[in-house]
């Protein structure tokens, strides 16, 4: 597939090891607003809820090299009560002159909540013109459909090269763990509808004016990350390279359970939490509780997130 900038010329479920309890879903993140607002120089970038999962014991098998004391100690350091947490999921939406730019697609159907909290930001999802891919688990590519038809029809789709190479190599699928095949069929299902307009990229290629990919991987194999700019401005949209800020910048080299190749994954999490620490770049979070934005520092042996409100 041609890679390009994709504006230039025109205007499964989530495959990891179980965990203890299945996550029961809701509309929206409990008391949080459905967007936030980032002025990024002359653009606009809008955060969008899309409601979150809550998880009932977070302290049992989410991170997999920390006991569950480390784990309840975390919470309690971040004010956070636990057990139970709830676990966000946010699409960053970037209004360009020629129309919105989305960093992911979201869950979908039946718990999305990104639709419907777009339309409360005052933005249109008819005014879609790209939707640019961090990679290719299930709550980050289930809104591409609705049924088996396209959600955002005639809209072109830019995905990580690298993640197109893996979620579409067969000998990949006959070697992955019984819980991470169903990702495969998923990611066919989902951009079945768009192939005539996917576009595939290399880390470091521009899919849309301001908007820069940058190579993060290890959450999954051709995970990439978002710099959106306009001249001296830049904000760092991390996708899942960075997930709950109270475990995994206070502790970078804990493990997610959905990490796919862990130790590349601890590796990209610090590169990228000493570069916004350091360049006092401001992160977008897929994960990070709303306004899920925020600017990173360095905290003892680790960073913690400043929510953009604080």
């Amino acid at each position: 597939m041609r890679r390009r900038t994709i504006l230039s010329g025109a205007a499964a479920a989530l495959a990891v090891p179980a965990l203890p309890s299945a996550p029961r879903r809701a509309a929206a993140q409990p008391g949080a607003p459905g967007f936030h607002r980032v002025a990024v120089g002359s653009l606009e970038v809008f955060v969008i809820s899309d409601g979150f999962t809550m998880r009932p014991d977070v302290t049992e098998g989410f991170v997999t090299n920390a006991t569950s004391e480390q784990v309840r100690a975390a919470m309690g350091a971040a004010g956070l009560g636990g057990p139970a947490m709830a676990n966000p999921y946010n699409v960053t939406v970037v209004r360009t002159p020629r129309g919105l730019v989305l960093l992911d697609a979201g869950r979908g159907a039946p718990d999305s909540a990104m639709l419907a909290n777009m339309r409360a930001a005052g933005l249109d999802p008819a005014q879609v013109v790209l939707i640019a891919h961090t990679h290719f688990h299930g709550d980050h590519i289930g809104g591409l459909t609705s049924g088996n038809q396209a959600a955002f029809p005639n809209v072109p789709v830019a995905v990580p090269e690298g993640e197109w190479a893996y979620w579409n190599d067969a000998g990949e699928e006959a070697r992955a763990p019984a819980g991470r095949k169903p990702g495969f069929a998923n990611a066919r299902q989902r951009f079945a509808p768009y192939r005539d307009r996917l576009t595939t990229f290399r880390p470091g290629a521009e899919v849309a004016p301001g908007i820069r990919s940058v190579a993060t991987f290890g959450h999954s194999p051709g995970h990439v990350s978002f710099i959106v700019s306009d001249g001296d401005a830049q904000l760092l949209v991390i996708g899942d390279a960075v997930n709950t800020p109270a475990f995994f910048m206070t502790n970078p080299e804990w493990i997610p359970v959905f990490d796919q190749d862990p130790q590349l994954a601890i590796e990209t999490r610090k590169r990228l939490l000493d570069r916004a620490a350091t360049d006092r770049l401001p992160v977008v979070g897929y994960h990070f509780p709303m306004p899920a934005t925020g600017r990173v520092e360095r905290a003892g042996t680790g960073y913690r997130l400043v929510p953009a409100n604080a």
